[in-house]
């Protein structure tokens, strides 16, 4: 006359239960009243999530509107961050070479190259500017490839939540537009403005051109949002603008080792990197979906499809065929990363991850993508990051010490990847090796750890 609960193991009467049962359920799994689930809230298998009792009051629950949000990338949440450099790092974004294309904003700062989403200018007015973009926001601005004039931020009327509004007022050296002045190798002026003697000694600013510059600049790319490299600024000054009202300007000028990708050898480049426009993860299979909705009326008897259309059709496919094994063998041949002789010789010396480095070093001719490799194989189980002071196990895995630490702090003495007992003894000691090539290939991601 007892059940046993198939969870917690306790024994029940089954006339003491609430409802009391007659007899023993034919069920094979029976489970108590403090142990069982209300299955209408469970999510099984092919379901969709149920909405929250919160969400189903909503008006959106009901709406028939037929809004189409697709369009709105400005204000989309990050899916994704980039964590191999700090949000105030100078320079490239190790991985991401000059002439990366991305369609829409939100791309440009998961990637790192520009952090903002809307902003045109990234930094801090303590200690400088990291990335700009440049969209042709100013009709006087003056872009000539390798160096351009760029325009600051403010003096606009943007209440009522306005994305640009009317120049209203003068623009002041503060906020974003002192960060940009403060990468100028020259005393900071805030009424006349400054020119360095040695621009190249500067600060380095990102720089990501916007096809939304088109109208103003043939250096712009055709579409999405393109990565030109490094930049300097040269010189600020305020002058009165087109608008009527007081504007910051700075020349800024290209100093980058990587050829800008407008230039014959920078497409060539691209070319062989594969560099192409890349899409938010499931947005053209969503645009596919959508037109597949707009139903076409079928061919009339009296207009039937024209052999010439059908050949056309099948061109397209063999062109389309013929497009993805191009790409293909771009991958193939694609510029390989080039490592330094002290880079292959600290390879060599870290003997304890030789292995390792033989899977990584078999994808270098992959080029930008080596690096992604490099990260996907150091990184620590527990934090999910790249490995920072690693210590290299006994069992060949590495970990960040910090987390080591915090494991034994735990009395937990094993390895977190495989479990190989440690002991309490064990003797947590850097490899200096790993560390020093690690910040090689991702200078300042160790900032802040």
């Amino acid at each position: 006359m007892q059940l046993l609960c198939d969870e917690c193991n306790m024994a029940y009467h089954i006339y003491c239960l609430n409802p009391p049962l007659s007899k023993i359920p034919e069920d094979e799994d029976w489970y108590c009243p403090s142990c069982k689930n209300d299955s209408t809230e469970v999510v099984k298998a092919g379901e969709k999530l149920k909405q929250s009792k919160k969400k189903a009051k909503m008006p959106s629950a009901s709406t028939e509107s037929q809004r189409d949000w697709g369009k709105g990338m400005a204000c989309v949440g990050r899916t994704k961050e980039c964590t191999i450099v700090p949000s105030n790092h100078y320079g490239p974004i190790p991985g991401v070479p000059v002439g990366a294309l991305w369609k829409f904003r939100v791309q440009v700062s998961e990637a790192g190259v520009h952090r903002p989403h809307v902003g045109g200018i990234h930094g801090r007015s303590n200690d400088g500017s990291y990335s700009l973009v440049l969209a042709g926001g100013f009709e006087d601005e003056v872009d000539r490839g390798d160096e351009f004039t760029y325009t600051g931020s403010g003096g606009r009327d943007l209440s009522g939540n306005k994305r640009i509004g009317e120049h209203s007022f003068d623009q002041t050296l503060t906020h974003m537009n002192r960060a940009l002045a403060l990468n100028c190798d020259a005393a900071l002026n805030d009424k006349d403005g400054a020119e360095s003697k040695n621009w190249r000694a500067g600060k380095p600013v990102r720089v990501v051109r916007s096809s939304k510059g088109r109208r103003i600049s043939k250096y712009a790319p055709e579409d999405g949002n393109r990565y030109d490299g490094i930049y300097k600024v040269v010189k600020y000054w305020p002058e009165i603008g087109k608008c009527g009202f007081l504007v910051w300007r700075y020349l800024l000028r290209r100093d980058d080792l990587e050829p800008a990708p407008w230039t014959a050898e920078g497409i060539d480049r691209s070319k062989k990197l594969g560099l192409t426009l890349q899409f938010p993860e499931g947005y053209l299979e969503a645009m596919a979906n959508k037109e597949k909705k707009v139903k076409k009326p079928p061919p009339t008897k009296s207009e039937p499809s024209s052999p010439a259309s059908s050949s056309n059709q099948r061109g397209r496919g063999e062109e389309g065929k013929g497009e993805g094994k191009g790409e293909k063998e771009k991958e193939k041949g694609g510029e390989a990363f080039q490592l330094t002789e002290q880079q292959n010789w600290l390879i060599k010396e870290d003997s304890q991850n030789q292995k390792l480095w033989d899977e990584v070093l078999s994808s270098i001719k992959e080029g930008p993508k080596f690096l992604k490799k490099v990260e996907q194989t150091f990184m620590c189980v527990c934090c999910q990051e790249l490995v920072y002071q690693p210590i290299t196990t006994a069992c060949l895995h590495n970990v960040c010490k910090s987390c080591l630490q915090r494991s034994f702090r735990a009395e937990v003495y094993s390895c977190p990847a495989c479990r190989f007992d440690l002991g309490k003894t064990y003797s947590m000691v850097p490899n200096k090796v790993l560390q020093t090539l690690l910040d090689q290939f991702f200078p300042g991601y160790s900032k802040g750890r």
